[in-house]
């Protein structure tokens, strides 16, 4: 079974807390991106993710000035290097996300999201799972 380290991206961006809306969205522009951990001192303390930067700012008239720390949800779900794939799948379907950090002695190493398990060969049929059960409320 693989592991969430084989397939994680490990080219990761981040911002900190002393960061604005402005920033991040810069960020995810320049990178092409759709979310950006929010780290300080190696430490996720939340994730930012484009559809905070709208529902969170634009939508509630705040400012591309507002600090990173307004807009970003705080409750973020992490794996471990060392999971197999599987467990992120599960993680991802129970909470709905497509993303997850992944976090290795209280450090963020890398981001694994829902298109690196679809482009695995051998977890493409979790992956499928998991977008079925994350898209279920949405549909």
């Amino acid at each position: 079974m693989a592991t969430v380290r084989e397939i994680m991206s490990t080219d990761i961006f981040c911002c900190t807390p002393l960061d604005n809306a402005y920033e991040a969205a810069l960020m995810m522009k320049q990178q092409d991106v759709g979310v950006i951990p929010v780290v300080e001192n190696g430490h996720v303390v939340g994730l930012v993710t484009d559809r905070d930067l709208v529902i969170r700012g634009i939508a509630e008239k705040h400012p591309g000035s507002s600090k990173i720390t307004d807009l970003m949800s705080t409750e973020v779900i992490c794996v471990s290097p060392n999971d197999p794939v599987e467990k992120a799948t599960e993680l991802m379907a129970t909470h709905q996300i497509r993303r997850l950090p992944v976090v290795e002695n209280g450090q963020l190493v890398g981001m694994l999201s829902l298109g690196d398990i679809a482009v695995e060969d051998q977890v493409d049929e979790q992956a499928g799972i998991a977008l079925s059960e994350i898209s279920e409320d949405y549909d």
